[in-house]
């Protein structure tokens, strides 16, 4: 705006000089002052496009109905779709059928987790996650929900079950706001499902791992919160590496009758 008045003023104090009569200085003018108006015309078209990208980055935020889940209101929703893009890179590069560590270690990278097995329990400790028949429910919840306890409500799981500082510690930045964590799934096959995701943390899962009920139960899938399938597994150096076998059949058996367990039993069947 303000070259634009320079423009103009400009051409008012070239209007009241004095008349010269050289055609070359005329047009000399001339030239200056249409040059002047274009660069003000420039400068003036480059803020509005400015003002447009700004606007256009707000219009790129989320509508609250992407955000925020009205059933279990304490999903970290963005965090839970992030989740389920790094799904599907880790179920098409193949590490899945690798070695079971390679493989567990990409389910943490996945879900939003650091692999930390040398810290405490309760200080961000990972090394038990998706490693036993229980903690295999990758639930992502939101900031202002990581330190609800357990006030008796999800049976088998200890009163208080304080996750909150764990979470923190653990939950990789890059997903977006809120955390991660590897929830148990101790009654998850009831309708709805009681386990500590839904109850303790409000929250959906975003996927579940489940031991395929084949002869050595040495075949798993990620499902998620619909029971769909999301990937799906057979580690190289099973089943001598993998968790034990007592484990990978538990976890099966909790499953067993619910949503979640559909595709795993499918898979066995074919198989």
């Amino acid at each position: 705006m303000h070259l634009s008045r320079l423009a103009a003023a400009s051409l008012i104090a070239s209007a009241s000089l004095p008349q010269v009569s050289s055609f070359a200085l005329s047009r000399s003018n001339f030239i200056s002052q249409i040059s002047l108006l274009s660069f003000a015309a420039q400068r003036s078209n480059a803020s509005n496009t400015e003002c447009n990208a700004s606007s256009t980055d707000k219009e790129a935020t989320p509508p609250l109905s992407q955000m925020y889940d009205a059933q279990y209101p304490g999903t970290a929703v963005q965090r839970l779709k992030a989740v389920h893009e790094r799904v599907k890179v880790i179920a098409a590069d193949g590490t899945l059928n690798g070695p079971w560590e390679e493989a567990r270690r990409r389910i943490l990278w996945a879900g939003g987790l650091r692999d930390l097995p040398d810290a405490a329990p309760g200080a961000g400790y990972t090394g038990h996650s998706f490693n036993d028949w229980n903690h295999v429910d990758l639930t992502t919840m939101n900031d202002e929900i990581a330190d609800n306890q357990n006030d008796g409500s999800v049976k088998g799981i200890a009163v208080g079950n304080r996750l909150g500082n764990g979470i923190r510690v653990a939950s990789l930045p890059e997903l977006g706001s809120g955390g991660s964590w590897s929830t148990c799934a101790m009654g998850c096959n009831q309708d709805p499902p009681n386990d500590v995701a839904h109850i303790q943390f409000r929250s959906r899962i975003a996927f579940k791992l489940v031991w395929v009920p084949n002869e050595q139960y040495d075949t798993f899938v990620l499902v998620d919160d619909d029971g769909k399938l999301l990937a799906k597994g057979k580690p190289s150096d099973g089943p001598d590496a993998l968790p034990h076998l007592r484990e990978r059949m538990m976890n099966f058996k909790i499953m067993e009758g619910s949503k979640y367990a559909s595709v795993a039993e499918q898979i066995a069947k074919a198989a």
